[in-house]
């Protein structure tokens, strides 16, 4: 067993600790409070999926970029970006990231490098890639992460994304957060039996997976990628194994609709990338009991204040229906 692998050091093992707990809070205040009936979009939840965005952010400055797609909570708060506007979005207030227009799949704070997410499958893959080259041209010192489900390897913006990504040498990391299902669809009825990182090669770039549970394991690769490309080594492929708890879209459990079973369920639960961790950094000594229940109160507060926030904002006034649909004239431009 190799024993020179790199390890994060205590103060990075704490924050990713707490930025796994925040993102889980979030979404389980999210799913308790969807039933009210006054978040009315749909919500894709990523209880399960917490480690990854966590271990890729924490390698990552607020001047890089970030690109999400549907599941998007996540990776939006692991960057550090604006939990009360996205809840108040969530609300469809217009205090919200998108002013209200969004939803949950619509999430953005320019602020925070957090460029967007959509929800139509690949979507963003090309946009990132796009701003990658862009910033590669102006000679910018910035990475581009961007976030993709194993589905939106299936689709042809995903291919053609990464071969310019590839023949540019762009600095770009694509993270497959690979949960085994697209929808309710298996991945081994719809891909071929090989490994989604081992795509890497044929575009030219690095490709490596590993265990999306597993915080540390996040990081250590995600490490070598996000140096990489910002040395101008090139892109990467990383891949990370992981399980979404709920459905697929929306704040319920859905084992009894048959396309999985309760024993697989249960076996990724066992996995649980923050209960783990938690035990890990305890029996090491990196963190005791009290310091979790500080974490525990704090997020709590924060969430609670996020929520008043939200509730106590104002809707969009109805001629903010139509903004943005059309551009806007320019100052000074002739009428």
């Amino acid at each position: 067993m190799a024993t020179n692998i790199r390890r994060p050091d205590a103060e990075t093992r704490r924050a990713m600790l707490r930025s796994m707990l925040r993102v889980r809070m979030v979404e389980e205040e999210i799913v308790e409070r969807y039933g009210e009936q006054e978040m009315r979009c749909p919500t894709h939840i990523t209880i399960g999926q917490e480690a990854p965005p966590v271990g890729v952010s924490a390698h990552l400055r607020q001047s890089d970029y970030v690109f999400s797609a549907h599941r998007s909570h996540g990776h939006y708060l692991a960057k550090n970006a604006d939990l009360p506007a996205m809840i108040a979005e969530l609300y469809g207030k217009a205090t919200g990231c998108a002013l209200g227009k969004g939803g949950s799949q619509h999430l953005v704070d320019l602020d925070a490098g957090f460029m967007g997410s959509a929800p139509i499958l690949a979507s963003t893959i090309s946009v990132g890639v796009g701003v990658a080259w862009a910033a590669k041209r102006r000679g910018e010192d910035r990475v581009v992460v961007i976030y993709f489900g194993d589905g939106a390897t299936e689709e042809g913006a995903f291919h053609e994304a990464i071969n310019f990504a590839g023949v540019n040498r762009l600095p770009v990391v694509f993270v497959c957060e690979n949960n085994l299902y697209s929808v309710h669809t298996p991945l081994e009825i719809r891909q071929p039996n090989r490994a989604i990182h081992h795509l890497a090669t044929v575009h030219g770039m690095e490709g490596e997976g590993g265990d999306g549970n597993d915080v540390e394991d996040v990081w250590r690769i995600a490490g070598d990628a996000v140096e990489r490309a910002r040395a101008d080594g090139g892109p990467s492929l990383i891949e990370f194994a992981t399980y979404r708890w709920k459905e697929h879209c929306g704040p319920l459990e859905d084992v009894h609709l048959g396309y999985r079973d309760q024993a697989e369920f249960d076996s990724w639960v066992e996995k649980c990338p923050i209960v783990n961790y938690e035990r890990r950094l305890t029996d090491e000594g990196v963190v005791d009991t009290a310091a979790v229940a500080d974490m525990r109160t704090g997020i709590a507060d924060e969430i609670e204040a996020a929520f008043s926030f939200a509730k106590e904002s104002p809707f969009p006034e109805p001629d903010a229906l139509a903004r943005f649909v059309y551009p806007e004239p320019r100052a000074g431009a002739a009428e």
